[in-house]
């Protein structure tokens, strides 16, 4: 009998640890999120859509179906939650692909762009960069492309593993750390020549440098290589803009070469003239900026498939006096890049959105682009798309970002009132879901 009962109670122990370790690993089901759009915007239809049901398991959309009747549907799964959005306008999160979360709208009388890679710590870098990131998310921008750190580094790697850890909150970032330009092509400038000063990039003289900075860039988290084509920009002798050109197609193509053969992409940051010709000699995949496109480089670019990212508004920033060269320069980098902006647009080149945030102050609206993308010819629905699915694209991220649709990731911003008949709407986003989490909701619409 004794052998029985010990062997009883061994049994019985062991079906307690097993069932104890099938607890522990059996797997938890992801929570179901339902919301109710009163009128869709998917970022990829040429039109809105009435009364939607988006179902999302986890952080991920599974369906998005016609609502039926009013309220909380019936067919409600089990332990959904419910968000009533019915009275708002719903989008996909808003992606922003030109930023720089380690820019302030430096302020001149507080030491301007120099005093922060002379005076300022990284760590207080860093730490102002998490209030960019913040900003951008309350501003319904769940996903950034940053264009490079101005001095700071690696610091928007650090930034990206901060959000991705859940220790700070902020958007998706696919980011471009130093950036690459050549000697004679980026500030710090204008020191004595005896004084070695930090600059805002890496600075690299033949193809053999440039693709080693690639590498470096890549091996230490560069989503994207971002490479300064043009420097200085002024107004010529017949009036036109005139912009100096930095690297060599040689040098750019080394670079290319090797980004590629990573698996990534480089953007080049090109005003016009014979730097914008370079980066598409080189086979560059942006083109930021480009203020002074030809028609033979816009041919070039639709052609070999170049995106634009333009960022438009930063050019009516703070214009100097109209009088001076610089207030000159200034006028014409606007009157020229509208130009181009229209010729691009009509001619079917690659748009995405991008604002140079930072090069203005974050407290400015980011959305404020789109009323100056609709002003040169786009449509409020074109300019949707450009900050959805086409920015997805540019980050190959097609269907995964930039769609309210099955598979795609669960970002989600809702507005009042209807931005295709009036874009400025999108600069007062109040509902933001991020990965399947609600950040924000100043829209009074209770979750059930």
């Amino acid at each position: 009998m004794k052998r029985w009962t010990i062997l009883s109670t061994v049994l019985s122990l062991l079906w307690l640890i097993s069932a104890s370790w099938a607890q522990q690993t059996t797997p938890v089901a992801a929570p179901v999120t339902v919301i109710r759009a009163g009128v869709l915007i998917d970022g990829a239809s040429g039109s809105a859509r009435r009364d939607q049901l988006i179902t999302i398991r986890g952080n991920t959309i599974t369906d998005v179906a016609d609502a039926g009747p009013a309220g909380v549907p019936s067919n409600l799964p089990a332990g959904a939650a419910f968000i009533d959005l019915s009275q708002y306008t719903v989008l996909p999160g808003l992606i922003d692909a030109h930023t720089h979360i380690f820019l302030q709208g430096e302020d001149p009388a507080e030491g301007g762009y120099d005093i922060q890679l002379l005076k300022y710590p990284l760590a207080f870098r860093a730490a102002r960069a998490t209030v960019s990131v913040r900003r951008a998310l309350e501003q319904g921008f769940t996903t950034l492309r940053d264009m490079e750190t101005e001095g700071a580094g690696y610091g928007d790697v650090g930034i990206k593993q901060a959000i991705e850890g859940g220790y700070i909150p902020g958007p998706r970032l696919f980011v471009s750390t130093r950036a690459i330009s050549t000697t004679g092509g980026y500030p710090l400038e204008g020191y004595a020549p005896e004084i070695e000063v930090p600059k805002g990039v890496q600075i690299i003289d033949g193809p053999v440098e440039a693709r080693k900075a690639a590498r470096e860039q890549l091996d230490h988290g560069a989503d994207w290589i971002k490479v300064y084509m043009t420097h200085r920009s002024w107004v010529g002798k017949n009036g036109e803009l005139v912009s100096q050109p930095t690297l060599t197609v040689e040098e750019l193509r080394a670079i290319v070469d090797e980004t590629h053969g990573w698996g990534k992409k480089v953007a080049c940051h090109a005003y016009g003239g014979e730097g914008l010709q370079r980066a598409l000699d080189g086979g560059c995949d942006s083109i930021e900026h480009g203020l002074l496109l030809t028609d033979a480089q816009i041919a070039q670019m639709v052609r070999q498939g170049t995106w634009l990212c333009a960022t438009l508004n930063i050019y009516y920033e703070d214009w100097a006096p109209a009088g001076t060269p610089a207030g000159q320069r200034d006028r014409k980098r606007a009157s020229a890049h509208e130009e181009s902006f229209r010729k691009a647009l009509k001619a079917g080149v690659k748009i995405a959105f991008g604002t140079d945030i930072g090069g203005m102050p974050w407290t400015e609206p980011i959305a404020q682009e789109f009323s100056r993308m609709v002003d040169l010819g786009m449509t409020p629905m074109q300019a949707i798309q450009s900050a959805t699915s086409r920015a997805a694209e540019l980050l190959e991220m097609k269907g995964r970002l930039g769609v309210i649709a099955p598979g795609a990731y669960a970002d989600v911003v809702a507005v009042a009132g209807d931005p295709l008949a009036n874009v400025k709407i999108l600069e007062n986003v109040g509902f933001v879901m991020k990965d399947g989490k609600v950040f924000k909701n100043d829209l009074g619409m209770g979750q059930h």
